[in-house]
């Protein structure tokens, strides 16, 4: 989970040992992590310099930072990032406004109006991609989820990556109808808690992003201009910085004990830091079905919080 910050496994895993055992040095970090000393020694040295850990004395050892503090910080940096992003889209945005939209074909920015028009859009920059489709997806939805741009038959040359906000998962019937499908036939996906638009990428060449915040019927097509390019990078930022959503466990040919599509699911949305309400809504369950099922999952893998329960389930290879 800790990904969203920007972590690697390899730094989660030592960090989370550093915990447990305050004063080690690399050496023993390194057996308990299942790594070589001098690949230890160099994730202790980014924990350092991000702040996640402290050194001290000769032969080095480490102490872990406090999580509140050092990842706050953490994500502090991140959010200034992002907050520059947004506000560079929306100038640029402002900018093209101003300038007054029209409906040439030839023109950088065209305003699309109607529920028919903007599906048909989509379904043009879906056909006109040749490496990669992009999108952000949020709610609200106009219409019923797993609309046009999920309708479109996938191709299996190009590379489809999707981040979903939280409130999208949680969208009665989005997750186990549309999110879990889309995943598990090859679209890669994350999770962020929020997203600032819904999008749609064609490669570097082609958006159609809705004009009002609550979706509306009405949208831009964009083509090649510099607000296409502060979209891909603000698409690339948040990309970046999302949960993966897993569809299905890491395999290994001497594992038998893997979980079922229900315990699956429920380990994804955990990951991806749905509220138990949220889970509930998302998974159809109800709150007290959702509780006995999340204590029967610790129960499972041995652990007493949900922290743990990630940490285990990606030591068994279920995420």
């Amino acid at each position: 989970m800790l990904e969203a910050v920007g972590l690697s496994s390899r730094e989660i895993t030592v960090y989370q040992a550093l915990m447990t055992r305050p004063g080690a040095d690399a050496a023993r970090l390194a057996a308990d992590c299942g790594m070589t000393e001098t690949q230890t020694a160099g994730v202790l040295l980014r924990l350092v310099q991000d702040g996640l850990a402290v050194r001290h004395g000769r032969p080095p050892r480490y102490e872990a930072a406090a999580p509140d503090v050092a990842l706050g910080e953490l994500i502090g940096r991140q959010e200034e990032r992002l907050s520059a992003a947004k506000t560079e889209m929306h100038r640029l945005t402002q900018l093209f406004r101003d300038a007054g939209a029209t409906q040439d074909d030839g023109a950088a920015i065209e305003v699309v109006s109607g529920g028919a028009a903007v599906a048909l859009r989509i379904s043009r920059l879906y056909d006109a991609a040749q490496r990669q489709v992009r999108c952000f997806d949020r709610p609200p939805y106009p219409q019923r989820p797993g609309g046009p741009a999920a309708q479109v038959r996938r191709r299996d040359e190009l590379s489809y990556r999707t981040v979903y906000s939280r409130e999208a998962l949680a969208w009665p019937g989005r997750f186990q109808d549309d999110v879990l499908p889309g995943a598990s036939s090859g679209e890669q996906a994350r999770v962020r808690a929020n997203l600032p638009v819904k999008l749609v990428l064609a490669d570097e060449a082609l958006a159609v992003l809705p004009i009002a915040a609550d979706g509306g019927e009405s949208a831009f097509v964009i083509r090649s201009c510099a607000l296409l390019q502060a979209l891909s990078a603000l698409f690339e930022h948040e990309w970046s910085h999302a949960v993966p959503l897993v569809a299905g466990p890491r395999r290994s040919p001497d594992q038998t004990d893997q979980p079922d599509e229900r315990t699956r699911a429920l380990l994804s949305l955990l990951a991806a830091g749905l509220t138990d309400e949220a889970l509930s809504r998302a998974l159809g369950w109800s709150a007290r079905t959702t509780q006995r099922r999340i204590s029967a999952l610790l129960q499972e893998l041995g652990v007493t919080t949900r922290f743990q329960a990630g940490a285990a389930a990606r030591d068994r290879g279920w995420l």
